[in-house]
């Protein structure tokens, strides 16, 4: 594993960010649901999976899933393996599309890398909270619609944005 201090930094700068977002609630979005939220807290693990790799994608995922459990609402976040172990997965899969996906246009890469981010933060939470019987399976398909779609929506958006405009001022500095 190549952990770097700068891996190492960027990852406690997403992971203070995720933290900002919880801590402020800028990182929910209120919804009249089960689920009470819909969230963007995953996309700093996305974006660290992308821009530094696997590695900081997984610590960032780790941050935002001790800050989940930390903080549970709903309660079943208050179980490590609902709260933490699916978060871990966000920036390696963000990081797997991204890198197999960039070749052919950078633009579609950060959407397909920011829509599989989201879909892995959905389908796995949403799947261990059933598998671990906190959820019955209609009630997790509906919040996987419900919430599941406009995170994925807005997290193609924003990493599009964000990762454009911080590989921009890269390649400025280079």
């Amino acid at each position: 594993m190549n952990l770097s201090v700068r891996k190492i930094v960027i990852s406690g700068i997403l992971g203070a960010i995720t933290i900002l977002l919880g801590v402020t609630r800028l990182g929910f979005i209120p919804m009249p649901t089960l689920a009470g939220s819909a969230t963007i807290m995953h996309i700093p693990a996305i974006l660290g999976g992308i821009l530094e790799g696997p590695v900081v994608g997984l610590f960032t995922g780790a941050i935002f899933g001790l800050f989940s459990m930390y903080q549970p609402v709903p309660p079943f976040f208050a179980d490590p393996l609902v709260s933490i172990l699916p978060r871990l997965f966000i920036g390696v899969v963000s990081y797997l599309v991204y890198f197999s996906t960039k070749k052919i246009n950078n633009v579609l890469a950060c959407i397909l890398a920011g829509a599989f981010g989201s879909i892995t933060n959905t389908v796995l939470v949403l799947g261990m909270a059933t598998w671990r019987g906190y959820l019955p399976p209609e009630v997790s398909i509906s919040i996987g619609f419900l919430h599941g779609i406009p995170e994925l929506i807005v997290a193609a958006v924003l990493t599009v944005i964000l990762v454009k405009g911080i590989q921009r001022i890269r390649s400025t500095k280079a």
